[in-house]
């Protein structure tokens, strides 16, 4: 979560300072939309704004929705198509479709507790009640009232009704828990594009010549084996785990950890030779076929890399991969 430039974390400030604060969230979004649900855009009362819903198509009538709702307080339903008058004029030109959903914050302790939530990488979710504007925050993953099980298994943002209320629900779910096993040259180049993603990173190599901070400047480096790192850090749904080190003493206790786990991606590096040498390992440890499938090897999407850098563009498109299926 970058604190600069999140809609959230700006919104919480504004807020502090005693400002008027709209959010616009997407809601959904049909062909070419440039801008995923969950997309937030803060509004301050004179204007400025941080975030993004439209990467600029329809920003400008957002704001000025935004302002409107600051003045009387209500929620405002937005849809914006290539196929409405207002498109030319709004400037969603490009095929798709976009609603958004328009409210006004006032709580600034609930935006803070929120925001304190996902600092520490933890599932968060926020219901707001359209007729009454009452919110909850509640974790997605555990709660088990009408609000948490409506939530549960949704992704970012959506409009349901709960005992006969509309409630807007918006899910944060933490960044991807990115956790590389083997210092390589592989691994390098994936910290620093993962970076790009906003992708929290983790290292592991017991091999302390490998692992050190001027290889991997800024990133979590862990000189122990990855079982043990892992009995202290667990995995969890929205972890994925690389296998790098090509040395089975490595590799082999990352990947029975993993696929114990509710990891969402494990991958592994290595020949198709490789590959079956080590499902024969994990078969002979008790794994079922169906854990075992789970593991994508050989690594990557078959795009025909060659270097480091190719390498790691081909796993990390795999993992978005799988994880956008996920979702």
């Amino acid at each position: 979560m970058q604190d600069e430039s999140d809609a959230l974390c700006v919104a919480e400030a504004w807020l502090g300072e005693g400002r008027g604060v709209a959010l616009a969230t997407v809601l959904s979004t049909w062909g070419s939309a440039p801008r995923q649900p969950g997309s937030m855009l803060a509004i301050r009362d004179d204007g400025a704004f941080v975030g993004s819903v439209s990467s600029g198509c329809v920003e400008g009538a957002v704001i000025e929705a935004a302002l409107a709702a600051l003045q009387d307080g209500k929620f405002r339903n937005l849809e914006f198509g290539v196929a409405d008058d207002t498109a030319w004029a709004v400037g969603l030109t490009c095929g798709g479709r976009i609603a958004i959903v328009v409210e006004t914050l006032q709580d600034h302790a609930m935006i803070a507790a929120l925001n304190q939530t996902r600092r520490r990488a933890k599932p968060v979710a926020r219901a707001v009640d359209l007729a009454t504007g009452n919110a909850v925050l509640f974790d997605p993953e555990q709660d088990a009232t009408p609000i948490g099980l409506a939530a549960r298994g949704r992704r970012a943002a959506a409009i349901t009704e709960i005992d006969g209320s509309q409630w807007f629900l918006t899910i944060h779910n933490p960044p991807v828990d990115l956790v590389l096993i083997g210092a390589v040259h592989i691994a390098q180049a994936l910290t620093k594009m993962a970076a790009q993603l906003g992708y929290d990173l983790r290292v592991i190599d017991p091999r302390k010549t490998f692992a050190t901070a001027e290889r991997f400047p800024g990133v979590r480096v862990f000189t122990d084996y990855p079982d043990e790192v892992f009995a202290s850090a667990p995995l969890a749904r929205h972890s994925a785990v690389v296998a790098l080190a090509h040395d089975p003493k490595i590799d082999d206790p990352a990947l029975i950890a993993a696929l114990s786990s509710p990891a969402f991606y494990v991958g592994a590096l290595g020949s198709q030779l490789t590959q079956t040498s080590r499902r024969e390992r994990l078969a002979a440890l008790g794994f079922a076929a169906s854990d075992i499938a789970r593991l994508h090897g050989p690594i990557g999407l078959a795009i025909g890399s060659k270097s480091p850098e190719e390498i790691a563009v081909s796993i990390l498109a795999e993992i978005i991969k799988v994880q956008r299926r996920a979702q």
